[in-house]
């Protein structure tokens, strides 16, 4: 699609709807400790609305093609915010960011490289989801204290998120389904989180909210796995659909067990 003047008001107007949803889900997050914030973060808040454009743009077999690919970089995400988690405890902002980030790419570029199917790319989540839910697991519990949020907080988080969405909706025309993929959860909320975070908190509460994310990042695994199986047969509306109710009752499952102390 070429980039002419009606294209580009459309871009604008998808940058900004999903830059406002996500602001409005992610401000609650922050109020609601290390893991609801884990949580919610890592519901389709960024990758989702990118989907719904791209979907908008391509048809069923396209979505469902990327949505494999997703599922694979779903493994990176989480071992991002594990990698962040660890460091942060006792490095800087600039460190910890940093280094999860190189590790992101390097694994991201792995991925790339690989013809996944759903078989093979739920295998990785399961290996690297059982690793990473065990580290982490000692680095939940820590309490974040009260906040007081600035303009530019907001400004940066909305900033983060319409950018994604641009370079994904714009891109994928280039990339094809698997690049779309890989750039479409890219982890631009948990970038945003930590960046809010981590100079106003500190390393410890910053990395319990990844660390709760990483239990978060099961459920967005079954959001691609539902997305894959049912964009074609019931079409990629449906399928998007189908797919953010499964994050969503991954998300309660998880809060229900913590409520009855049923540990996961």
């Amino acid at each position: 699609m070429p980039l002419d003047l009606p294209f580009g008001f459309i871009l604008i107007l998808r940058m900004a709807v999903t830059a406002v949803f996500v602001l409005a889900a992610t401000v609650t997050a922050e109020r609601a400790g290390p893991l609801v914030g884990g949580l919610v973060a890592t519901l389709p808040l960024g990758g989702g609305p990118v989907y719904v454009f791209l979907a908008m743009d391509h048809d069923a077999d396209f979505i469902a093609a990327s949505a494999i690919t997703s599922l694979a970089v779903n493994a990176v995400n989480v071992s991002f915010a594990l990698i962040y988690a660890l460091l942060a405890q006792t490095r800087s902002l600039a460190i910890s960011l940093s280094l999860a980030l190189v590790a992101w790419f390097a694994f991201a570029l792995a991925i790339y490289t690989v013809p996944w199917t759903l078989t093979t790319a739920i295998i990785l989540n399961v290996v690297v989801l059982a690793v990473c839910i065990t580290l982490a697991r000692p680095l939940r519990n820590v309490k974040i204290p009260l906040l007081y949020r600035r303009w530019y907080d907001l400004v940066l988080r909305a900033s983060l998120v319409a950018a994604l969405v641009g370079i994904t909706v714009t891109l994928s025309f280039h990339i094809g389904p698997s690049g779309s993929g890989i750039i479409a959860i890219f982890p631009i909320i948990l970038i945003s989180v930590i960046l809010i975070l981590h100079p106003r908190v500190g390393g410890k509460p910053t990395a319990a909210v990844m660390a709760n994310a990483v239990l978060g990042l099961v459920g967005f695994a079954f959001a691609c796995i539902t997305l894959h199986l049912t964009a074609v047969p019931l079409g990629s509306a449906i399928g998007l659909s189908l797919a953010l109710c499964a994050s969503v009752a991954w998300s309660l499952l998880v809060l229900l067990a913590r409520r009855h102390g049923i540990p996961v």
